[in-house]
């Protein structure tokens, strides 16, 4: 029999043949090799699946498992089901992992037994992997935990970037249907309630944005879902909702606004052809507007 390894890494894929590839080289690069890899594609469209198999024929840590299309939650606790490993790492299909990210976080669980998840800081990136900004996450499980129950924030332990103790994430049921698109922060609060969460100060995770994200197609459906999670929350802990009870109702930019945005950074950070694909972009999207020309015409200057 296999020997069981230390980490189960869990990636579902829906139509990301685009960035899955980045992704994958990121998991097997990792500098602590004693991990597999469940990658569960979700019905894909594209050419995705494809580029799963390919991988699979290369390297006997992964397994890839397939079927219908039934979303993030579906996906995601089927490759629980399929997971052995003594913690189980998630990361996105469009998101990059640091070689030293197992190594830190599985060190750390070990070190502190007291914790059940942790996670890390992020640098977010464009669509083109330039570099948006370094986020400061909050460490410590207090103030993790305040994050999660007054702003409704998930972001607060984010998922792509979380490892968690796979024997409790099984006893939880792994993640609810009822709350897809928010199940991060349904879980995460679960998990509070049997000990510590935690983010390491180390960015250890790009994190990707793109207009194709649930971040942007579904903010919706998760603002709806974080409000139900948390008043479930208060009410599972026999708590009261505090006065100072205050979601975080994000809601993205407009698609030219968020183009412009990515091209200034990409542009302040010399991604100079980047930027003027973001330029196009924008102008594309409003052609009427003038700071989307202003951005074209500077991209085009380079500076």
């Amino acid at each position: 029999m296999d020997k069981i390894p230390l980490i189960s890494c869990v990636t579902t894929v829906y139509n990301t043949q685009r960035y899955v590839a980045e992704t994958i080289e990121s998991i097997l690069a990792q500098t602590l090799g004693d991990f597999e890899y469940i990658l569960v594609d979700d019905g894909s469209k594209d050419d995705s699946l494809a580029i799963l198999r390919t991988y699979e024929q290369q390297d006997k840590r992964i397994r890839v498992i397939t079927g219908p299309n039934r979303g993030i939650v579906g996906a995601a606790n089927e490759g629980l089901k399929h997971a052995r490993g003594e913690f189980l790492a998630r990361i996105d299909s469009d998101d990059v992992a640091m070689p030293e990210r197992f190594a830190k976080q599985a060190a750390f669980l070990q070190a502190h037994p007291d914790v059940v998840a942790v996670g890390c800081r992020l640098m977010l990136i464009d669509p083109y992997g330039s570099p948006i900004v370094t986020t400061n996450h909050k460490l410590t499980h207090e103030e993790i935990e305040h994050e999660l129950l007054i702003n409704g924030s998930g972001w607060a332990l984010s998922q792509p970037a979380v490892m968690m103790r796979r024997a409790l994430v099984v006893e939880l049921g792994g993640y609810r249907k009822e709350y897809e698109a928010s199940e991060d922060l349904d879980l995460a609060l679960r998990l509070a309630e049997r000990g510590k969460l935690a983010n390491l100060p180390d960015v250890l995770v790009k994190w990707r944005r793109h207009l194709a994200s649930c971040n942007y197609t579904r903010h919706e459906k998760q603002w709806n879902n974080k409000n139900a999670i948390v008043r479930e929350t208060y009410t599972r802990r026999g708590l009261q909702l505090p006065a100072e009870l205050k979601l975080d109702h994000w809601t993205p930019p407009p698609p030219d606004e968020q183009l412009r945005d990515w091209g200034w950074r990409a542009l302040k950070n010399n991604n100079v052809a980047i930027a003027r694909k973001h330029a196009v972009e924008a102008v594309k999207k409003s052609p009427m507007h003038r700071e989307s020309w202003r951005l074209l015409y500077c991209a085009l200057r380079g500076h």
